[in-house]
């Protein structure tokens, strides 16, 4: 296990052991105790009494935070003919067909997000070797394959995120940054709660949501109390 630092021994002596804490006091303390050099992610990390070997139980979505992400986001469509200005009057930074998934062959991958029209993925699958490991492939279920090319690159500049459980049925999602207030990550933190919650599958049995914790980039994690959520 590696050797924790002065700094983030010194944050994590402010997190009471064993105490879980309500949404608020648990941003205040996670912005208190933030001691990177930069604006730092705050993040909610979910463990759910999920069997992912069920396809019931795999959850993956998307969800727009209500007070953004803090983080400019570089889309990328591909699309043709009059989707494909649709796309670029909606702000998208690039456009593209054939060239596209030629430049993302060549090794160019320097984007956030990828949203495709359904009858471009045909070519777009060529790209999934590359796109699937970075979670870049477009995907109906995030909202980024589909006719509505405008409302998906609004809504990723917006503040779009997505999320997905693991094998072991955690889920991992940014909420803003340090420099945000309580309020606004409050706000979406309830955004991705409220998801979340929502997506609980009719098989599971017992409690669902068995762990919830909050951290920035590299502080402790304080551990939020699931069952007043």
């Amino acid at each position: 296990m590696a050797k924790k630092g002065k700094k983030y021994l010194e944050a994590a002596k402010q997190v009471e052991e064993d105490k879980l804490y309500n949404v608020t006091d648990a941003l205040e303390l996670v912005k208190k105790i933030d001691f990177a050099n930069f604006d730092a992610t705050v993040e909610v990390a979910y463990n759910l009494n999920l069997d992912t070997k069920q396809a019931d139980q795999q959850l993956r979505g998307a969800v727009v935070m209500p007070s953004g992400t803090g983080k400019e986001q570089k889309v990328v469509v591909f699309a043709k003919g009059a989707k494909a200005k649709e796309a670029t009057e909606a702000g998208a930074d690039v456009v593209g067909d054939d060239d596209l998934v030629q430049r993302i062959q060549d090794g160019w991958l320097d984007f956030d997000v990828a949203i495709a029209t359904p009858d471009m993925m045909a070519k777009v699958g060529r790209l999934g070797r590359v796109l699937g490991p970075k979670g870049l492939m477009p995907n109906p279920k995030t909202g980024t394959v589909t006719m509505d090319v405008a409302k998906a690159v609004s809504e990723s500049k917006a503040g779009k995120v997505t999320y997905r459980t693991d094998k072991a049925g955690n889920v991992h999602v940014p909420l803003g940054k340090v420099s945000f207030s309580v309020e606004d990550l409050t706000a979406n933190f309830n955004a991705i709660q409220g998801i979340i919650a929502k997506a609980r599958p009719a098989s599971v049995k017992g409690q669902y949501i068995k762990h919830v914790s909050l951290a920035s980039t590299f502080g402790p994690s304080v551990t939020l109390d699931s069952n007043a959520l």
